[in-house]
């Protein structure tokens, strides 16, 4: 493993309290390993406890419906961490995980995940917090399934997406790269037609407009509106 390599950890949020040493003295037990764009990393139910820190690219966590249809719970980039469900409790896998674009992921064994926990506290309460993200971001997430009809989960996704877009001098938000329909499709659990149609219906109101390397959303205001008459917030 080159030097690079050793040093890659770094970018790993996770593990921000450890010493640049320890970050290396870990990549070198780890497991190096490029993928292709659409290519499985974990495959749901598979009895593997790696816990993977992403390099670089990103990755999609999914699920299937007993139909087929894709449901995507998150994508992790470059400095994110997945796998760590299964390392901790010995479970299967609960969900598959494949590349976005190429990608490079740094293999830990679960035993020497658990080890770092154990051997550095500040390590293990980065965990806790990431875990308590994910449950805070999955209940809101189930409530709007539950709660908002396929339009409205579709306004809530762009106005997730709003928030770490581009903000220009006008007020509006610059989402790059154009968010691709079936990947909202998957994330709010409609099709791909729902969503054309209901970028259609924002575009002719004036609250979206799609350039050429963006979706502008025009009126951030009037799409926050939207989503919350309905939740009633």
């Amino acid at each position: 493993m080159t030097e690079l390599a050793a040093r890659a950890l770094d970018g790993i949020g996770l593990l921000d309290s450890l010493t640049a040493a320890e970050r290396e003295a870990l990549g070198r037990t780890c497991r190096w390993r490029r993928y292709a764009s659409g290519e499985q990393i974990i495959d749901r139910s598979s009895d593997s406890r790696d816990v993977f820190f992403v390099i670089g690219g990103a990755v999609r966590v999914v699920i299937y419906s007993l139909s087929g249809r894709e449901i995507a719970l998150d994508d992790i980039t470059a400095g994110g961490v997945f796998g760590e469900l299964a390392a901790l409790d010995g479970s299967p896998r609960s969900a598959s995980v494949m590349a976005i674009g190429e990608t490079t992921v740094a293999a830990m064994t679960a035993d020497q995940f658990l080890r770092v926990l154990r051997e550095h506290p500040d390590v293990a309460l980065a965990l806790m917090r990431r875990l308590a993200t994910v449950i805070r971001v999955s209940g809101a997430r189930i409530l709007d399934l539950s709660t908002l009809g396929a339009n409205n989960r579709v306004h809530a996704d762009l106005l997730a997406l709003c928030r770490a877009a581009e903000v220009t001098r006008e007020g509006h938000a610059r989402i790059r790269p154009i968010p691709v329909h079936s990947d909202i499709a998957a994330r709010v659990s409609t099709t791909r037609e729902t969503v054309a149609r209901v970028l259609n219906d924002l575009s002719r109101q004036g609250i979206v407009r799609r350039d050429a390397d963006a979706l502008v959303v025009l009126d951030v205001e009037r799409l926050r509106d939207l989503v919350e008459e309905v939740r009633g917030e």
